[in-house]
């Protein structure tokens, strides 16, 4: 596995628009969906909702806090379930001896879009796959640091990787459905890992359907093979598959590089809905497509954060004279 390959940014800085948009009448937030919040439903920000204790190792205690500092306030509007706050403390990660994340520290704020855009190379990638600890999954790769979520660092030896990954959802690249699965099957195949009975299998698989905006084109096909499905539809389909089993934190790695136009937009409006229950970070080299999704972006180069801030001033008055020059096509 190489770090951020992929292809050139599109030169120009976009168009930003006045107010982030919010899909309506969209496939991607049908009716019913738990994506969709109303006014009632709606609660206020509070405590992080996860259980904490789910990720510790059976007989361990839990890690002490890291600081006493509470997490970002998040408004209560349109919110319905609180996602944890996620921050980066001096996080490296290398290939060998290589380093190819440099002592990043960054903050994810709770029910927010971060994007990640910086050229190829730069450890975008990397650092996110850091996040739920699948990069030291790599043959040779390894991270130094602490990734909090909220106040539990996820590298304490205290918690169990298994359960960091539930609760942080990862969807790649490139779509990637279980080839030998059916369309129901792939998104329980998490659901069956963590002991959910037969009889909660339909509704829940259901519900993941409709969150992620694709239950009304697949809900008479549940038997066919995903690999079937359209790219979009399959891109839909690994999103299903994370929602199913509650993460907290969906990670997203270029999501809709190799999706046409209109399955972007999809893609794009199901992420405006699901920040309303879980925390986003897209590595993204697409610029309009951050100014269009992320409530904040954080650009990188080399290894090294250059600039974060909100999307509207990343994009129209940077304060580093690097940031500006990719965002404008200069270089990258």
């Amino acid at each position: 596995m190489t770090p951020d390959a992929s292809s050139s940014p599109t030169t120009g800085a976009p168009s930003l628009p006045d107010s982030p948009a919010v899909p309506t009448g969209s496939a991607a937030t049908p009716a019913g969906s738990a994506a969709t919040p109303t006014e009632s439903t709606a609660t206020p920000a509070g405590p992080a909702e996860y259980e904490r204790e789910r990720m510790l190792q059976p007989g361990s205690q839990p890690a002490p806090p890291a600081s006493t500092s509470a997490p970002a306030p998040t408004s209560a509007a349109g919110v319905v379930k609180r996602g944890p706050q996620v921050r980066l403390h001096q996080l490296r990660a290398f290939y060998g001896s290589a380093e190819q994340v440099k002592g990043i520290d960054l903050e994810f704020p709770a029910n927010q879009v971060t994007a990640i855009i910086g050229p190829s190379g730069c450890g975008k990638s990397t650092m996110v796959r850091c996040i739920n600890r699948m990069h030291e999954e790599i043959p040779g790769a390894r991270a130094e640091g602490r990734v909090l979520l909220d106040e539990l660092d996820l590298y304490d030896s205290s918690v169990d990787v298994i359960a960091v990954r539930r609760a942080v959802g990862m969807v790649f690249q490139k779509p990637n459905p279980f080839p030998t699965m059916s369309v129901f099957d792939n998104v329980a195949a998490g659901l069956r890992l963590t002991g959910i009975g037969r009889g909660e299998l339909r509704p829940r698989v259901e519900a993941a359907l409709r969150d992620a905006g694709l239950w009304d084109e697949v809900s008479d096909r549940l038997s066919e093979p995903g690999v079937g499905l359209s790219g979009g539809q399959q891109q839909r389909l690994c999103i299903a598959r994370s929602l199913a089993v509650d993460p907290e934190v969906l990670l997203m790695d270029e999501p809709c590089s190799a999706l046409d136009p209109i399955a972007t937009l999809k893609i794009e409006e199901l992420i405006a809905a699901l920040k309303q229950r879980v925390t986003i970070v897209i590595v993204t080299h697409n610029m309009q497509q951050a100014a269009r999704v992320a409530d904040r972006t954080a650009f990188m180069l080399s290894g090294e954060m250059v600039e974060v801030g909100p999307t509207q001033d990343i994009f129209t008055a940077p304060s580093d004279p690097r940031t500006e020059e990719y965002v404008t096509g200069k270089f990258g």
